[in-house]
């Protein structure tokens, strides 16, 4: 029976009791005894074989993740304590996160719906049957001394992630590339360790403890930080389109753990490091990036890789060392006793008789709820609308900016071409320039349309139109033909009117115009743009290029 949360007064008196009996001194002493890797032996890995200066160019980085998503969810993985981000320290702990004696774990149903879907998402083959183990530790800010997690028999494996980036010499080319995703496997989070310099002191803090998480591997098919940066980006995409991961990184729900090593192509791989927690796609980039050059610096010098866990400092933008590495005898890996095989099935009929449908997870109906994944909305944008590969990806990867586009392109007559320019350019500046998010956008889309069915009516300029919608993004309760009227933007269409204006213009630029009649009609754009200048950009441009042309001819 799950562990309640109930009695918070008794709880918060046991979990005083606890910390201060496992205080983080003892935890540290104990992790020293423990943790006795040699040097010699943490670097027993092939090294890649440097002869002189300069051969290190022919060393290649190879770069695998692994990522820890924490799942969407109201409650933690095995408790019924809720999850909340920023809650006053201490306050979301049930019994079981404390590890007090007597408490045993439930299996929370919507993480391993979570799981199963993001397995589906990415290609994997789902386990029908999948095991629980404890993996040992001793940190303060895990209580019981393990984590429970799936080391044998995961839920899901053998899939994969399609990416793709921006590389090539001028990095203006759309590369895709596609990762192997070795497992997908849930396990619990633990607490969260709060050091106080001052008073040479470090708090726990539980609230995190038992949150349930996917960690999901991925093969070293990755060669530098662009890629491995381009695989975590398209990943929090997908998590977030499913629902299973809110992806924000900077909250600590997607933390990566990035495994670097560098070899000579068709030489075995060399000894890895493990660079730990980076919170953001940039820095995962400028992690590895630092990383591959460093190895490459050592073993050029004559030095070894030492298999070891480092951390990115991104003030310096460096790595630095955190410890050795752990090998896996160390975790002491073992069944976990208090959970029973998990079971998912394929569909109804495969459900054994006395189970009830309702209480198991179902792949085909977790299978038909999968909404339009980002690489096939990218697909569908180019095939549908004629946008660019490039304009795609910024659409799906700004979070409702494809809905937004839609939505303009549904009420407007104007090209899906045009329309993408104006978002790309007007929407997206402003946005940007004032450090806004697409929800806090003055102009909606049904505004954007009417200003581009205006624009394509031919009663204003398309200068006119941007002028027009600075004036929407300060004033969005004005409608566009009032403002047109107001600003007096209104195309002038008078032929007379014109006539006049561009007399003016030819009188006012001999040079030029002796230039249009000597054959270079290209200056006719020059005057065509010392018109709209004196029109305040109100000029019909079609009308003005044709009087031009008879008044240079």
């Amino acid at each position: 029976m799950a562990a309640s949360s109930s009695g918070s007064s008794t709880l918060k008196r046991t979990l005083c009791t606890f910390i201060r009996y496992r205080s983080v001194r003892c935890v540290r002493q104990c992790n020293a005894s423990i943790r006795t890797v040699c040097t010699s032996g943490s670097t027993s890995q092939l090294q890649p074989k440097i002869q002189s200066k300069g051969v290190s160019s022919q060393l290649r980085g190879v770069v695998g993740l692994e990522i820890h998503a924490q799942i969407h969810a109201t409650s933690k993985l095995f408790a019924c304590s809720r999850v909340a981000f920023c809650s006053p320290p201490n306050s979301s702990v049930a019994f079981l996160d404390a590890s007090l004696p007597g408490t045993l774990p439930v299996l929370n149903r919507r993480c391993v719906e979570a799981a199963v879907i993001t397995g589906l998402a990415l290609n994997c083959t789902i386990n029908r049957k999948s095991l629980f183990d404890r993996k040992h530790y001793f940190y303060a800010d895990m209580p019981a001394g393990y984590q429970i997690t799936q080391q044998r028999l995961p839920i899901a494996v053998n899939g994969s992630l399609i990416y793709s980036y921006f590389g090539g010499r001028k990095r203006n080319q759309v590369l895709s590339r596609c990762v192997r995703i070795k497992q997908i496997q849930l396990e619990q989070d633990s607490g969260k360790s709060l050091h106080d310099d001052q008073r040479s002191q470090t708090l726990i803090d539980l609230n995190r403890a038992g949150v349930g998480l996917m960690e999901l591997v991925m093969e070293a098919d990755m060669s530098c930080g662009d890629e491995a940066a381009a695989a975590v980006r398209e990943l929090q995409l997908i998590l977030q389109t499913l629902g299973t991961c809110q992806g924000n990184m900077s909250e600590g729900q997607l933390r990566v753990d990035a495994n670097v090593s560098v070899h000579c192509p068709g030489e075995p791989l060399g000894v890895r490091t493990e660079v730990k927690n980076i919170n953001s796609a940039r820095y995962v980039a400028r992690a590895i990036d630092y990383e591959i050059q460093r190895q490459k610096k050592v073993l050029e010098n004559g030095g070894i890789i030492v298999n070891e866990t480092r951390a990115f400092d991104s003030k310096s933008g460096t790595t630095i060392p955190m410890r050795d590495k752990e090998g896996l005898q160390d975790y002491r890996f073992m069944p976990e006793p208090n959970l029973p095989p998990l079971f998912v099935y394929e569909d109804e009929a495969s459900v054994p008789a006395g189970v009830n449908p309702t209480q198991v997870v179902m792949i085909d109906r977790l299978k038909a709820e999968l909404p339009e994944l980002p690489g096939v909305r990218r697909a569908r944008m180019v095939d549908q609308y004629k946008i660019l590969p490039e304009h795609s990806f910024t659409l799906v990867n700004e979070d409702g900016l494809t809905e937004y586009f839609e939505r303009v392109v549904r009420n407007t007559k104007a090209e899906p071409r045009k329309v993408i320019g104006w978002v790309m350019k007007e929407l997206l500046g402003n946005l940007n320039q004032q450090s806004l998010k697409l929800a806090q956008s003055p102009v909606s889309p049904e505004a954007l349309a009417d200003l581009l069915n205006v624009l394509e009516s031919g009663h204003i300029s398309s200068s006119a139109a941007k002028v027009v919608f600075q004036e929407m993004w300060k004033a969005p309760e004005k409608a566009v033909e009032q403002l047109v009227k107001e600003l007096d933007l209104g195309l002038v269409s008078d032929r007379e009117k014109l006539l006049k204006i561009c007399q003016k213009v030819v009188d006012t630029h001999p040079e030029q115009v002796h230039v249009i009649r000597a054959g270079n009609k290209k200056v006719l754009n020059k005057l065509m743009g010392a018109v709209q200048t004196e029109t305040k950009g109100r000029a019909d441009p079609v009308q003005v290029r044709a009087i031009l042309e008879e008044m240079t001819s």
